[in-house]
């Protein structure tokens, strides 16, 4: 066992001026030999401590990121290293803080020297810098070994098991020795595909048992590596005698690894039976969803270390994953393992979760009042089977929590998962958004639809409105999502939705073949139209997408019509962005020292290098004449903006920490703009009126040599929209692409990788201004 220390113990370890074994000849000699710098070489250099392996490196010529958990470490590294050095320093912990924030996106070299022993969580660790490695790259994990280090002094080494597990996935592996220190060279990433392995024969009683599903805050799995059998497996065992599933799985839990869980949370799932050396083998799924403690090796004859793994890589393990348990992973994460052997399933219909009669009748009386104000407010229409399914189910049982009065809110939408800066990755959209896009769908009972994007209430509608013969898929890419939703839809009762855990943007073909979904529903920002949603609907299907159009959001309702999509509704709106291959950040430039962010989020980005002097121009300032009354809607205009500027179209936003008035936004909020060359202009609004709501004027500001011609295109183009189309909305079709599609001379099209947009404006106004 590893005794994992702290960063805080580090810390203090070199704060006292403590050092670490210097790096030695023998493996001065074996990277000059295996890891030579190539031209421009970048390396990675984990757990660097003083440095000393860091400058070495520089010194061979590569570029280095070394990174410490430790501050102190770093703080006499940087002490110890020249100025001109290519060294640069930066305080993360790889375990912890992953690789998201390290500086450069992929290294020639990644070095891991005298660290490796102190990392829980090994497996999912490496997969993560195997990811970091560029084509050809190296990585070098240099290590004691246990033969040579007193028993004492377990924990800063590694026995042959553990060196053989650090070896696999790699296509090359080259043990060497370094005065008595183990140098391993890794090169070609491999990961295999995960099988799934027995143990030995297993005595009588062993012959039922419970394996524990547990998940850490972020919705990591605990795996053990099973020291006598060679197999990753979860925490588990058998029954003693007159102790139910549930009771087994939280002793076993705590004996295992340390962790404490209480009965009443644990919930059986289902019972498995399979068959080992010819005997008959039950095993209970428990879900445990709340625990005390960190995981450690309470058995080590049994169990070498505890780790948690990232469920989407456990397809990919490169070790043998314990049947039994692989069979209860598939219980709570259908699909997610492949090649399963077989078992028989009984699945366990959880009884709902307790909930106070006054709590009970409160939270009836807000879905009841939640549902008029809907109604009042036009968002749906009475006796629709929009209204009976909002009438029902119980949202606040989707958002635990979250007090009543927020999560029948309806212009609300709680978050349920943030990334440790605050970012939301998850959300329950507001009812009156979700009614929007119920509504737009037009579902039928009998009727099968796929959700992109996962949280559980809004499938809990879905399959309300399509009624007992319907079928509702609702996909996610993030395991912490789908495992909520599955267990908040059984606590409601809605067992039959499909919970799956993948890429919503390439469903696969397992869940829905071609022209067999009516309707598909996509509960998350997208920045384009993959061809699967496409292919999967039915002629006739309903797509309804929050669509990303140069930068703003709209819900767009398309029907499937000879093979293409045809939009009837617009609503603009919010989501959290698509995760994983389908997400397209936007171009971001930033003027001013950050002051100022130019956005393009479609088309191909305008030279902004000219901007700067543009903005300490004399401004360019245009009072058109078109008003709009307060609290009126406008977002058709930004809509017309967008699709009238074939080039240059872009946003403007202005830090308001940073602001120096030398760009005036519109209310503070991003405004559309028109860039070109060395000048910019953007649209704006001013208070006229204080009468009722008041009334709000369009201007136009423009900057640099061309300010006057660009300030002229903005406002006629919202002059135009003001005479022709200020109460249309376009017709909109989506193609597929690559492809040309013939565009009339008032259409305007927007290119996307996967669609191109065509929108046909009505313009035979006059409308009412």
């Amino acid at each position: 066992m590893a005794a994992f220390t702290t960063p805080d113990e580090w810390d203090s370890h070199y704060a006292n001026g403590k050092t670490f074994r210097q790096l030695g000849d023998a493996e001065r000699r074996l990277l000059a030999k295996h890891t030579p710098a190539p031209d421009q070489g970048h390396a990675l250099d984990i757990g660097c401590g003083l440095g000393e392996l860091a400058r070495h490196l520089a010194e061979t010529g590569y570029t280095v990121d070394a990174v410490d958990y430790a501050p102190a470490a770093l703080s006499r590294a940087q002490d110890r290293t020249p100025t001109a050095s290519t060294v640069t320093y930066l305080v993360h912990d790889i375990e912890r803080d992953g690789t998201d924030g390290l500086p450069h996106p992929a290294y020639d070299l990644i070095t891991i020297r005298l660290v490796w022993a102190f990392v829980r969580d090994r497996t999912r660790v490496m997969n993560r810098l195997r990811e970091r490695l560029r084509p050809g790259g190296t990585l070098v994990v240099i290590t004691s070994v246990t033969t040579n280090v007193p028993d004492e002094r377990r924990d800063i080494a590694l026995d042959e098991d553990e060196l053989g597990l650090l070896c696999e996935g790699w296509r090359f592996a080259e043990r060497h020795d370094a005065d008595g220190l183990a140098f391993i060279v890794l090169r070609g990433p491999a990961p295999g595909r995960v099988i799934c392995a027995g143990k030995n024969k297993p005595s009588a009683h062993a012959l039922t048992g419970a394996g524990v599903v547990v998940t850490d805050p972020v919705g990591r799995i605990l795996l053990g590596w099973s020291r006598r059998r060679g197999v990753w497996e979860l925490p588990d065992g058998k029954n003693e005698a007159d102790e139910d599933f549930l009771v087994t799985a939280v002793r076993e839990l705590r004996e295992e690894t340390g962790l404490t869980a209480d009965p009443a949370s644990a919930r059986l799932l289902a019972l498995l039976m399979d068959s080992t050396h010819g005997i008959p083998r039950m095993t209970a799924a428990v879900r445990i969803t709340a625990y005390t403690g960190e995981p450690a090796v309470t058995e080590p004859h049994l169990t070498s270390r505890w780790e948690w793994h990232e469920i989407t890589d456990l397809p990919h393990l490169d070790q043998p994953l314990f049947t039994p348990s692989a069979h209860v992973i598939d219980t709570v994460w259908p699909d997610l393992l492949t090649g399963l052997p077989p078992v028989h399933r009984y699945s366990i219909t959880p009884a709902t979760s307790p909930e106070s009669a006054q709590q009970a009748r409160e939270a009836a009386e807000l879905r009841q009042a939640m549902a008029d104000g809907l109604i009042e407010d036009g968002y749906m229409d009475a006796g629709s089977t929009i209204e009976a399914a909002i009438r029902h189910v119980p949202r606040h049982r989707f958002l635990p929590g979250v007090a009543l009065s927020d999560a029948y809110d309806a212009k609300q939408a709680p978050v349920t998962k943030q990334t440790p800066d605050g970012k939301t990755t998850s959300s329950v959209s507001a009812p009156w958004l979700q009614a929007v896009m119920l509504r737009d769908a037009v579902l039928q009972p009998g009727d099968t639809v796929i959700e992109i994007g996962s949280g559980g209430y809004n499938a809990a509608l879905l399959q309300e409105m399509v009624g007992p013969h319907g079928t509702v898929i609702t996909i996610d890419i993030d395991p912490y999502v789908t495992d909520r939703a599955r267990r908040f839809l059984d606590d409601t009762g809605y067992h039959q939705v499909r919970v799956h855990l993948g890429d919503g943007e390439q469903p696969p073909a397992t869940l829905a073949a071609p022209g067999s979904v009516d309707a598909v529903v996509v509960t998350v920002e997208a920045r384009d139209l993959p061809p699967a949603w496409i292919s999967c609907l039915a002629e006739g299907g309903r797509l309804v997408v929050p669509l990303r159009i140069h930068g703003y959001t709209w819900s767009i309702a398309f029907t499937k019509r000879d093979g293409l999509l045809v939009a009837d509704r617009f609503e603009v709106c919010g989501f959290v962005p698509l995760r994983g291959p389908g997400y397209r950040p936007d171009h971001t430039v930033k003027l001013r020292g950050g002051e100022i962010t130019v956005r393009f989020a479609d088309g191909t980005p305008t030279d902004t290098s000219r901007l700067e002097a543009a903005l300490d121009m004399p401004r360019t300032e245009r009072w058109i004449g078109v008003t709009i009354p307060g609290q009126v809607p406008f977002d058709k205009l930004m809509l017309w903006l967008a699709t009238h500027l074939d080039t240059g179209f872009a946003r403007l936003a202005v830090d308001k920490a940073l602001d120096t008035g030398v760009l005036q936004p519109s209310k503070g909020s991003d405004a559309a703009a028109l860039v070109r060359d060395d000048s910019l202009a953007h649209v704006l609004y001013r208070k006229i009126s204080d009468n009722g709501d008041g009334l709000w004027e369009f201007g136009v500001h423009a900057y640099g040599p061309q300010a006057d011609d660009l300030a002229d295109t903005m406002a006629s183009l919202v002059i135009a929209w003001d005479h022709t189309a200020r109460d249309s909305t376009p017709a909109l079709t989506l193609h597929p692409a690559p492809g040309h599609q013939p565009v009339e001379s008032k259409q305007r099209m927007i290119r996307k990788p996967h669609a191109h947009l065509v929108f046909d404006w009505d313009t035979s106004g006059p409308t009412n201004s």
